[in-house]
């Protein structure tokens, strides 16, 4: 069985070195490489390879970014020179994970651990989501954030976010009076978004607290939340509990 592998790296040394590494590794083909994240992304959703060595500290669209973009992630190694705090999500979560620099014996490993897994896609999932609270609970939140515009990839910096809804089952991002759809829930974006700035006002919507400038009572002691854009979003009388204490109103 040839196992075809996704290399995605924007150091081209990284890069070759993998190469030459998988070159020499029995039932492995390279179906290509990705120098960033949004290359990434495409090459995995057009090409479904195998197995992805994806990097993690990439500009732009970093490796965590790329797991958020994609809707059915494939077997990911992570590459990574991350800290040993770090490093100790992986190990919990039981994702496998290349620390550079590392030898060809020890991604000839990792491979092997990987693709004689019998662990089920949602298995794998479930493991995947674990990793990123983890991470998240480690206050390594996302400072962009990937959605689709049209066919193509955008990169929203958080702080370009007004509030984050719900249309019909699809999450929508809303900036100023563009919206783009992404392919996370609600609670998902909840545990990679900052909690001090991003706020769960209602369990239909995620508000960027910068941009609240008036809090509204409504009825039966819930309260509407407008925005700097003029965009009201509603408040529910228990997330109102709660954000009385955070803003002391």
């Amino acid at each position: 069985m040839t196992i075809r592998v996704l290399i995605v790296d924007d150091e081209v040394p990284a890069r070759e070195r993998l190469r030459r590494f998988l070159e020499d590794i029995q039932g492995v083909e390279i179906m290509g490489e990705a120098q960033n994240g949004i290359q990434a992304v495409e090459m995995i959703e057009n090409g479904s390879p195998d197995l992805v060595l994806l990097d993690i500290q990439m500009p732009g669209l970093d490796g965590f970014g790329v797991l958020e973009a994609l809707d059915q992630p494939p077997p990911i190694i992570f590459v990574t020179a991350y800290d040993e705090y770090a490093i100790r999500a992986f190990e919990v979560n039981a994702l496998d994970y290349l620390l550079k620099p590392f030898s060809k014996e020890r991604l000839e490993e990792a491979i092997r651990r990987v693709t004689e897994s019998e662990v089920e896609d949602r298995v794998f999932i479930q493991k995947l989501g674990s990793l990123l609270t983890t991470l998240a609970d480690q206050e390594h939140y996302l400072t962009r954030l990937a959605v689709w515009h049209r066919s193509n990839i955008r990169l929203l910096e958080v702080d370009e976010i007004d509030w984050i809804g719900v249309e019909g089952k699809q999450s929508v991002v809303h900036v100023g009076e563009a919206f783009y759809p992404v392919r996370r829930t609600l609670t998902e974006l909840e545990t990679v978004l900052d909690p001090k700035r991003f706020f769960r006002a209602h369990r239909s919507a995620i508000v960027n607290l910068d941009r609240v400038s008036e809090i509204i009572p409504w009825f039966k002691g819930s309260h509407k939340l407008r925005l700097s854009t003029g965009a009201e979003v509603e408040l529910s009388r228990a997330r109102a509990r709660e954000l009385k204490e955070i803003l002391d109103w």
